[in-house]
């Protein structure tokens, strides 16, 4: 069943007013393949920690060519800290060498040509088409799962299953804002381990923070 559409306004108006509506992309990046590396890297990771590896990574590799034809252990030695770094440097080596032989050393704008890089999810993709080509999309992570569950906007576990419920649920013009509102949201109040819902300010309008309130 979906969700009260006039429920989720009220949500949705909530975390507006306590976040702003700037739905700026908090991984520092300047070229179109510099954010794309930087999303690789934050799977797992916080982008405070991202931010701090990647001005040496591009100073050292500025290009997609540099990074394609970079040697594996210096990419690891780069992103080390990062967490997953044999796994990462792997693809993101082979991502950047695909876009260099396969796409004009250039990113791709499409879901479809997303995916086919090595390394990139669904999820990766539409932080890609929604910074980089500001096509309205919904990016599913694990705040957005596990929050968007609890506030009744969708019974799904599965991210992409999860993806195109929010995208009925949710007006086009809060796809991206909603997954950056839910991220801070999720690292400070209605964290995984001990969500606080007697400060939460969308208590009110959550059925999981408030049984009175009717999905």
């Amino acid at each position: 069943m979906k969700p009260n559409k006039a429920r989720v306004g009220r949500v949705l108006a909530l975390l507006d007013r306590e976040y702003g509506t700037d739905d700026r992309c908090y991984l520092t990046y300047g070229a179109d393949h510099e954010l794309l590396v930087a999303v690789m890297l934050s799977a797992q990771c916080t982008d405070a920690r991202v931010n701090m590896v990647t001005p040496e990574l591009f100073r050292q590799f500025p290009t997609v060519d540099a990074l394609a034809d970079a040697k594996i252990e210096d990419l690891e030695k780069a992103i080390h800290s990062v967490g997953f770094y044999h796994d990462k440097a792997r693809n993101i080596k082979a991502c950047m060498a695909k876009l260099k032989d396969e796409f004009g050393g250039k990113v791709p704008g499409t879901m479809e040509e997303l995916l086919t890089l090595p390394g990139v999810g669904r999820k990766t993709a539409n932080v890609i088409l929604g910074n980089v080509f500001r096509k309205p999309s919904v990016v599913v992570d694990t705040h957005v799962k596990r929050i968007s569950g609890k506030l009744g906007f969708t019974e799904n576990t599965d991210p992409e299953k999860v993806e195109y419920d929010l995208m009925e649920v949710l007006p086009e013009d809060h796809w991206i804002l909603y997954n950056m509102h839910i991220i801070t949201l999720g690292r400070t109040v209605c964290t995984a381990r001990k969500p606080d819902c007697e400060h939460c300010f969308l208590r009110e309008e959550c059925p999981t923070g408030n049984p009175k309130v009717k999905k």
